[in-house]
């Protein structure tokens, strides 16, 4: 151990670290970065140990494999890892361990399709749910969260953060911005300020919702939140059991694993998420892009609207067939 170091507890140096990152990242990333760490906290607890000082290559070894043994999957170890990275590297700038050491976190090879998950909400799946709350829910909180999230794809903070005057029937859009003083983080900050165009059908769905459904409340910060709760800004966590509740399929077809919808014990509203068909804010998301470039629109379009990267919609969102991207890109080529 170094002279020039000082000595800090595991939890200590954590706290510190999601501190420092706070004003750089969404509610969300912080509560997943926190969860990732908890893990190393465990170890130290377990282990007895005390001090970052004494951390070393071997105590990481150590580490990884007591992960190892409790049989996560392997994307999830090599997330967890990273972010233990970025941690120690935040540690060697405060004087906690020795400069290097994030390098002695060996990171664990994932293949590519299993970096991402396949799991999103199909294109009839989303149809007949939407022609659902059309006909039986129309214009209540959760058709225009569904509505919203599918025609736009955008994420579940950025749902959240809309404001009343955010929406636009007269230019027919939805003004997503970064308000991170009040509340509204983006994830990607204000490089995710943008105006996102809706199409007639959701504008009037969005504009019957405000006349006949919306909650008139403000928020802690004096705001009008667009998705409301009689308290205010609907939570997070809320917008999440939502969407879980009225992707069941059963709610609108019946239920393709066999059970009995009187009996099942998913059809309570806290363990909607345990069904397999179920999809979560993100599985819409994923969905709802893939759905885009299925119908022909250029990545470059889809990227914009979505606030996401080339790479990224590549790697994690672009679930076309190569038959699929050639007949697409039969619509632009004039074959000889």
């Amino acid at each position: 151990m170094s002279e020039d170091l000082e000595p800090l507890s595991p939890a200590e140096a954590v706290n510190l670290y999601l501190n420092h990152r706070e004003p750089e990242l969404s509610e969300k990333s912080i509560q997943n970065q926190r969860y990732r760490l908890n893990s190393f906290i465990d170890w130290c607890q377990e282990t007895g140990f005390e001090n970052m000082n004494d951390l070393s290559g071997r105590d990481l070894h150590r580490f990884r494999s007591w992960r190892q043994k409790e049989d996560v999957a392997t994307i999830t170890l090599r997330s967890q890892l990273a972010t233990l990275r970025v941690f120690l590297e935040f540690c060697a700038n405060i004087d906690a361990v020795e400069p290097g050491l994030r390098e002695r976190v060996l990171l664990p090879e994932v293949d590519s399709v299993d970096e991402s998950r396949d799991i999103k909400l199909e294109e009839d799946h989303a149809n007949r749910l939407l022609d659902y709350l059309e006909k039986f829910d129309y214009a209540s909180r959760d058709h225009v969260i569904v509505a919203i999230l599918w025609h736009t794809g955008i994420r579940l903070g950025s749902l959240r953060a809309f404001d009343l005057n955010d929406f636009d029937p007269d230019d027919q859009c939805l003004e997503l911005r970064h308000r991170p003083e009040t509340g509204t983080r983006l994830k990607n900050g204000s490089k995710a300020k943008r105006a996102i165009a809706v199409g007639e059908t959701y504008c009037r769905t969005i504009q019957d919702y405000i006349d006949t459904h919306r909650d008139s409340v403000t928020d802690d910060y004096g705001r009008h939140p667009l998705i409301t709760s009689t308290h205010g800004r609907l939570s997070s966590g809320a917008i999440r059991a939502t969407v879980y509740k009225v992707t069941r399929p059963c709610l609108h077809d019946p239920c393709p694993h066999n059970r009995d919808p009187t009996t099942c014990e998913y059809m309570d509203y806290q363990s909607a998420s345990g069904c397999p068909s179920s999809r979560s804010p993100h599985g819409i998301r994923r969905g709802s892009i893939t759905n885009h470039l299925r119908d022909g629109t250029p990545e470059e379009i889809v990227g914009d609207r979505m606030n996401v990267s080339s790479d990224v919609l590549e790697q994690h969102y672009d679930r076309r067939t190569e038959r699929e991207k050639m007949e697409l890109r039969r619509q632009f080529i004039k074959e000889s």
